[in-house]
């Protein structure tokens, strides 16, 4: 059984081709640019030089077609025909409270991802485009939609719902949704895997670290908790996105500013986070240079990231009774080094910390905890796409 695995943006596609019989890449690409110019497509097939295709590619449903195009190129292609793809597997970001697992996309599905774009306006538009794009390109092919926020619907009530009026979570569904959550779930199973332990035995403090992040406390392998809320705005400190302020701040620095709501929320999501403090940049690498140059005002960003960080896993254990391991992943979390000594740092009242030359290591999963640790601390590469293609194999199986 081969998975088209499909992860659409509002101007970029990223996709991977996996055979589930080992659970093999068998190519993996990015189409970048959609209805702009200098439209591009880099295809990777397993063991071949990579392919850049560029091309007018005005929307999603060429951008497809260009995809399977490459795919089956007598060249550089991997698969005979279109007719090897069994399924197609489709990152959504928001599913609200309607999915809390994956599903297999119809109709009423689809009434139900528009329903959402509400919460979600920047990120489920696209995944629409990519699933009318595949059905298109692709009629009768089963489709699978596989939501960032299902993995937090285990979350209690407690955990979710935010002091306001309860009329606004019954009438507008405003409350705590977590996103990242396909990874979330592939590093938590990881996890348990490296200890040789079941996850249902476990409490994992899980850390996706990037340009956006986000943790989750996984109880016995159910999200308890999680930092992202009704938006992924919410939380931590990240490149661009403010995280957790006092909400007060909103409508004063709208007078003072003299900002609408739309100006507000650009303000909070793309001006803020480490880029806001630092003035540096939104990339952590760029950072890190300049406050290794003497910059006060990044190495000022880089410890209010850490210890934001510090204060989220301090919650999280206290919250599940205690923590068996924590986990480092995402773009940040597998490569910076630093970063994770940094924050590693403050785990000594856990009877944990970082040993330096384990942690000398880069998107590799491996475990950095010093000798003796009552926590166990790793570095776990993720593969939210491995998820997807796993979600879409289980449910396409039991169509038959």
């Amino acid at each position: 059984m081969k998975v088209l695995v499909v992860n659409c943006g509002s101007s970029s596609l990223k996709y991977q081709l996996v055979n589930m019989n080992d659970e093999s890449v068998l190519a993996k690409g990015l189409v970048e640019r959609i209805g702009l110019e200098g439209s591009i497509l880099t295809h990777q097939p397993e063991g071949k030089d990579k392919v850049v295709i560029n091309a007018d590619i005005s929307n999603h449903s060429i951008g497809i077609k260009l995809v399977i195009d490459a795919l089956t190129d007598a060249k550089h292609g991997v698969i005979s025909s279109m007719k090897e793809i069994s399924a197609v597997g489709h990152r959504v970001v928001h599913g609200g409270e309607k999915f809390a697992g994956s599903v297999l996309i119809t109709s009423a599905v689809m009434k139900a991802l528009e329903d959402c774009i509400e919460m979600a306006p920047l990120h489920n538009p696209p995944n629409i485009m990519g699933i009318n794009a595949c059905t298109e390109i692709m009629p009768g092919v089963p489709q699978v939609g596989v939501f960032d926020t299902a993995f937090h619907q285990t979350m209690p009530k407690e955990a979710f719902l935010y002091a306001i009026p309860y009329e606004a979570y019954e009438k507008y569904g405003v409350r705590r949704y977590g996103f990242h959550g396909t990874s979330h779930k592939y590093v938590s199973e990881r996890t348990a895997e490296l200890m040789g332990k079941d996850l249902s035995e476990l409490k994992i403090i899980t850390c996706h670290l990037g340009n956006g992040a986000s943790i989750a406390a996984v109880k016995n392998g159910k999200c308890i908790d999680t930092s992202m809320g009704f938006t992924p705005l919410e939380g931590l400190v990240m490149g661009t996105r403010s995280g957790g302020i006092d909400p007060a701040i909103v409508p004063y620095i709208m007078k003072k500013e003299n900002m609408n709501a739309d100006q507000v929320d650009n303000y909070l999501n793309k001006k803020s986070g480490v880029l806001g403090v630092s003035g540096v940049s939104s990339d952590f690498r760029d950072i890190e240079d300049a406050a290794d140059k003497g910059n006060e005002r990044a190495a000022l960003a880089l410890d209010m990231f850490a210890y934001r960080v510090l204060k989220f896993v301090g919650s999280y254990a206290a919250a599940m009774g205690g923590v068996d391991a924590i986990v480092f992943t995402a773009g940040l979390g597998e490569n910076s080094i630093s970063m994770r000594e940094k924050i590693g740092n403050g785990f000594a009242y856990l009877g944990t910390g970082i040993d330096p030359v384990k942690n000398n290591v880069r998107g590799k999963a491996q475990e950095i905890s010093v000798d003796g640790a009552k926590v166990k601390i790793f570095v776990i590469p993720t593969n939210e796409e491995l998820v997807i293609a796993r979600d879409t194999k289980k449910i396409c199986s039991e169509l038959a």
